[in-house]
C-alpha cells in the first residue's frame, strides 16, 4: 500500500468517481482505491437516518479531505508494466530498479503500467493475462512461467489492437492483441481468479467469464450510488442538532433526556427541547422498523415536495414553496415549486464492473436495491462512504389524470415495450435476472426532465453538468425535480429556484417542449428503433436530449423524445401533441 501522497482528488470524487475499487490515475502511474476498513479514523461522520436505514448501516463517513493523516489509501494496480524503450513486459517487482519506476534492464526509461486489465461482472479485476494470451495453442519450452520473458512492441502503423504485438523469450510465435476485447476472447485463455486487490483477500471461487478492458474505460468501475433528499423533520435545525450529538443522545434514558437537553440547547438558537425530543423519538422508531426500500424513500420525498414547507426557518436544509401555475401550462402542469434550499446525501453502496448492476425486485414487485455488487470492505461495517450536497431546485408535477390517460394508449405502451425488450436482451446476454419492465411514465418523465435540464441551464446561469434530475415516476406519481448537483459553490448561485416563478417558468416549459420537436439528426433520430447503451433508448441522441453523465440518474438510457412530442410516423405517441 502506498505510504506517500500520489495525487489529489476532490472529496466528492472519492465517492462518485474514484471510489473504493476504482482505478485512480496519478501522472503516469495507476492505483486502486482500497476498501473502507483501511480509511483513516479521521474521516468525518455524516448522518442521514432514512438513507442509513435503507442501506443497513448506522451512519456515513466522508473522505477526510484536507485533514492531516486523512489520505485515502491506494495500492498500485495493475502490476504488469512495460518499458517503452527496451519493450520488456512483466510484473513491476521484476522490472524496476531498486524500487523505483525506472527500468533496470536499460536504465533509460520509466516503466509504464499496462493499458489493459481483465475484469468479470462479479467485480473481480486482475492483470491482463499476457503470458496465457501469447502461449494459447502453442507448446512452450519446458520451463516455468517465471522464466519466460515477455515483450510488448507497437508496430506504429495504426492505433488498433492488431498493432500491439506480444512476444516471449521461449520462441513461441508472437501474437497481436487483435480480438482480445471480444466477449468470448479470454474465457478459453484464462478463468477468473477472483482477484480483489482493494481488499486483503481474494474470492475463493468465480465462474464468471473474464473480459479485457482498457484500465481507463468507464466500464472498469460502475458506482452503485444511493441518495436521498433530507426532508422534514430530518431537515430541521433540531435534526441537525441531534446528528451532531447522536453518539451521546442515542444511549440517554428517557427520564434523563429533558434535564440533559435543557443544558445542551442553551447555545443552539432555533432549537427547543421538545423539538429535539421529537426527533430522538422518530430516530429511535426508525431504527426499530424494517429497512426502507428505494421506493419508500422516493415516496416520502415526493410527498414532502408536494406538500411544501412555506418560507421555512433560517437553519432548515429543506425549503420548498409552491408557486402559481401560469394558465398557459395549467392543462399540463398542476404544481411548480421553488426549492430554495435542499440537502442531498449520496452514498456509495458498492460497485460493479463490465456492466452496471441492475435493480432487484421481490415477489411482490417491490424494488429492493441492486444485485451483484462488490463489497467495499472485507466484512460489513456500520458505515458507508458518502458526501452531502447543498443546493436549490425546481419541482414540477404534471397532471396525473392526463399522464394516466396517455399511459393507457397503445402507442405509449408500445414505445415502452420496445425498451423493455431491449433490456431483456441485455440481461439474457449478461446471464442475470431480468430487470423490472419499463413503465411508459418512466420514459416520458425521464425524457421531459432532460428537456427541462437543457432549457433551465440556459436561463439559470448553471452549466447543464451542474444540474441533476430526480424522477418520481412510481404509480400515482408524476414529478420531476431539477436541482443543482455540484458540491462546490456552483451549486448555490441562487438562479435556479427563481425560475419557478409563474411568468418565468411557463415560457421555459413551453420552449423545452418545442425544442424537443426538432432534432438536427431527424429523421434518423425520430425513427430510431434502438440507440444508446444496449439499445435502451429510442428517439434520443446527443443533438437533442442526452445530458452530461453527472446530470442523469439513469446513465442516459430509458429516453424517447417521441413519447413526449410525437413524430410524423407516430403522432399519437405524444404526451404533448403539437
Amino acid at each position: 500500500m502506498a505510504s506517500r501522497a500520489i495525487g489529489e482528488a476532490r472529496q466528492s470524487q472519492l465517492v462518485t468517481t474514484y471510489g473504493v475499487g476504482s482505478l485512480f490515475p496519478a501522472e503516469d502511474q495507476s492505483f486502486v482505491v482500497m476498501g473502507i476498513e483501511y480509511w483513516p479514523s479521521t474521516s468525518p461522520r455524516l448522518d442521514e437516518p432514512r438513507l442509513a436505514r435503507a442501506l443497513g448501516v448506522t451512519h456515513f463517513r466522508t473522505p477526510a479531505a484536507g485533514l492531516r493523516g486523512g489520505d485515502v489509501p491506494v495500492m498500485r494496480f495493475p502490476l504488469a508494466h512495460y518499458c517503452p524503450k527496451c519493450h520488456v513486459l512483466g510484473p513491476l517487482n521484476r522490472l524496476q530498479d531498486q524500487q523505483t519506476m525506472w527500468c533496470k534492464q536499460c536504465q533509460g526509461a520509466r516503466l509504464v503500467p499496462s493499458r489493459f486489465v481483465a475484469c468479470c461482472d462479479a467485480g473481480h479485476i486482475e492483470d491482463f493475462p499476457y503470458y496465457q494470451w501469447v502461449h494459447r495453442g502453442e507448446e512452450a519450452e519446458s520451463q516455468s512461467a517465471d522464466e519466460h520473458r515477455l515483450s510488448l512492441r507497437m508496430l506504429g502503423r495504426s492505433s488498433s489492437l492488431s498493432d500491439i504485438v506480444i512476444g516471449c523469450s521461449c520462441g513461441v510465435q508472437a501474437k497481436t492483441l487483435n480480438g482480445a476485447f471480444g466477449r468470448n476472447a479470454l474465457p478459453p485463455v484464462r478463468r477468473c481468479s477472483g482477484r480483489r486487490p482493494w481488499l486483503e483477500t481474494d474470492a475463493s471461487d468465480c465462474d464468471r467469464p473474464l473480459r479485457a478492458l482498457q484500465r481507463g474505460s468507464s466500464n472498469v468501475w460502475f458506482a452503485a450510488m444511493r441518495s436521498t433528499i433530507s426532508i422534514p423533520p430530518w431537515s430541521t435545525a433540531a435534526a441537525s442538532f441531534v446528528d451532531r450529538h447522536w453518539m451521546v443522545l442515542e444511549h440517554l434514558p428517557e427520564d434523563a433526556l429533558s434535564a440533559t437537553l435543557s443544558r445542551m440547547v442553551e447555545n443552539s438558537p432555533g432549537v427547543t427541547v421538545d423539538a429535539v425530543r421529537a426527533i430522538i423519538a422518530q430516530r429511535r422508531g426508525l431504527a426499530a422498523r424494517s429497512a426502507l426500500t428505494e421506493a419508500e424513500l422516493r415516496h416520502d420525498e415526493y410527498n414532502a415536495l408536494c406538500a411544501g414547507t412555506g418560507p421555512g426557518a433560517s437553519l432548515d436544509t429543506f425549503i420548498c414553496e409552491a408557486q402559481e401555475v401560469d394558465a398557459s401550462v395549467a392543462d399540463e402542469v398542476v404544481q411548480v415549486s421553488a426549492v430554495h434550499r435542499l440537502r442531498e446525501v449520496r452514498a456509495l453502496a458498492g460497485f460493479s464492473r463490465v456492466t452496471p448492476a441492475v435493480p432487484r425486485v421481490d415477489d411482490s414487485g417491490e424494488d429492493v436495491g441492486a444485485a451483484g455488487l462488490s463489497p467495499l470492505s472485507e466484512a460489513p461495517l456500520p458505515w458507508l462512504p458518502a458526501v452531502e450536497v447543498h443546493g436549490e431546485g425546481v419541482f414540477v408535477r404534471l397532471r396525473e389524470d392526463r399522464l394516466a390517460e396517455w399511459e393507457r394508449t397503445a402507442a405509449a405502451r408500445g414505445r415502452a415495450d420496445a425498451i423493455t425488450m431491449a433490456q431483456a436482451r441485455r440481461d439474457r446476454a449478461a446471464g442475470r435476472p431480468a430487470a423490472p419492465p419499463v413503465a411508459p411514465r418512466t420514459v416520458v418523465l425521464h425524457t421531459l426532465a432532460h428537456m427541462l435540464v437543457n432549457e433551465l441551464s440556459l436561463h439559470a446561469g448553471y452549466p447543464a453538468s451542474a444540474l441533476r434530475e430526480r424522477l418520481y415516476a412510481a404509480p400515482g406519481q408524476a414529478g420531476i425535480l431539477v436541482y443543482t448537483a455540484s458540491s462546490d459553490s456552483a451549486g448555490s448561485l441562487g438562479g435556479l429556484a427563481a425560475l419557478a416563478k409563474e411568468r418565468v417558468f411557463a415560457p421555459i416549459f413551453r420552449t423545452a417542449i418545442e425544442h424537443g420537436r426538432w432534432c438536427s439528426s431527424d429523421p434518423v433520430c425520430a425513427e430510431s428503433r434502438g440507440s444508446g447503451t444496449d439499445n435502451l433508448n429510442l428517439a434520443a441522441c446527443h443533438a437533442c436530449v442526452l445530458l452530461p453523465e453527472t446530470s442523469c440518474e439513469h446513465r442516459n438510457v430509458l429516453l424517447d423524445r417521441v413519447a413526449v412530442v410525437g413524430s410524423q410516423e407516430v403522432p399519437d405517441a405524444a404526451l404533448f401533441p403539437a
